[in-house]
């Protein structure tokens, strides 16, 4: 059986205050080529669907055009809800989709019954967990001790009744303890929501959802298959993909990746602003992708971005790395006000500020200013 891992989709996110819709549509069509190419059974979706619990209309309808271009494939659906989710509009019309082979996971009531798909090597059972806290368990089992995340999903996995004898697949969007992070993701105050990765030791393959960067976890079949995506330039050096997996007999799976190549990258660049508008440094890049660009100048540029737009369409983000940008230091008060002009005392600010004296033309207009403000109140 072939199945395809996806998270993470955050339909409707926006970037630096740039949408991502138009980047999003293109990532679910390269997927469907993908899922085209590869002819897979099952196609696992691990949470976080959209980027907010009430997502905009034009994040559901994309959603819903790639359901429905994955419906019209020979093949099932399975989608759980992610922290990002509201997990009763994931839930809404479930019972009327699984007809089409589209399974969306129904709000967690202590209850998860497996679907059985079987192939050439019996069956296979698959456990879809939605994104759940302590108190969601608590609720159903108040007699249980459950104080944390770990004994949550222990607790939950528990009564799925998982039989060792087949084969068996869990989706779920939790934070395994060990992952790594990038500056996108949301995580609890002191890691407080991070769960111990054997409790998912009964399952053959595990499909995470929740951290953007893909990565295994203690075992090659405990996986985060990460973003279709980059949502933040800690990202900037991922290798987007989806996961294929590739279950035989029991104890026999195959799991490789399949890159995916954006509209638009995300590219950090360096450099004083002359290199950077000159012809040479940038004809062999591509300016519509997304930038965040470090400028190395001493001086201010003035509107800089506004300029540098002119060639790179899609900034991000800009700032500097410079001897300013680089000290590290806390602004006190003067000492012995009384007798420092006002020449010298905006002198000593300037001078903490920019981590180099006041001088030159800088000083001569500061100077002027300071005499005019004077000769004003005078």
């Amino acid at each position: 059986m072939k199945l395809v891992h996806l998270s993470d989709l955050h339909l409707g996110k926006r970037v630096n205050e740039f949408s991502m819709i138009e980047d999003q549509a293109y990532i679910l069509t390269r997927i469907i080529n993908a899922i085209d190419d590869e002819k897979p059974d099952v196609v696992m979706i691990a949470g976080d669907i959209y980027d907010k619990a009430v997502p905009s209309a034009e994040a559901v309808e994309l959603f819903d055009d790639f359901l429905v271009r994955l419906s019209k494939r020979n093949l099932k659906i399975f989608v759980i809800s992610g922290n990002h989710d509201s997990p009763e509009r994931i839930a809404f019309g479930s019972r009327l989709m699984n007809h089409s082979g589209v399974y969306m996971s129904p709000v967690y009531d202590g209850n998860i019954e497996a679907i059985s798909l079987d192939d050439e090597y019996g069956s296979v059972d698959f456990f879809l967990l939605p994104f759940i806290k302590p108190a969601h368990v608590k609720r159903f089992y108040p007699e249980v001790e459950i104080e944390s995340y770990t004994d949550a999903i222990k607790k939950a996995v528990e009564e799925m009744h998982v039989d060792p004898d087949k084969r068996n697949v869990i989706i779920t969007h939790q934070f395994v303890t060990g992952a790594s992070l990038c500056e996108s993701e949301e995580r609890s105050v002191g890691g407080s929501d991070s769960i111990e990765g054997s409790v998912f030791d009964e399952f053959d393959y595990v499909a995470l959802g929740h951290l953007h960067g893909p990565q295994k976890m203690g075992r090659e079949t405990v996986r985060y298959c990460g973003t279709p995506l980059k949502y933040s330039f800690s990202e900037a050096n991922h290798k987007k993909s989806i996961s294929i997996i590739e279950i035989f007999e029991k104890g026999n799976i195959k799991i490789r990746e399949t890159p995916l190549l954006p509209r638009r990258n995300l590219v950090e660049i360096r450099g004083k602003y002359n290199d950077l508008v000159e012809k040479s440094f940038y004809s062999d890049l591509n300016r519509d992708d997304y930038y965040h660009i470090t400028l190395l100048d001493e001086e201010d540029i003035l509107d800089a971005i506004a300029k540098l737009r002119v060639i790179y369409p899609n900034i991000m983000k800009l700032d500097y790395d410079n001897k300013r940008t680089r000290e590290q230091f806390e602004i006190l008060g003067s000492k012995n006000v009384d007798n420092k002009s006002p020449l010298e005392l905006f002198g000593e600010l300037y001078e903490k500020q920019n981590n180099q004296a006041l001088e030159g033309e800088a000083y001569k207009f500061t100077e002027d200013l300071i005499r005019k403000v004077w000769e004003v109140q005078q």
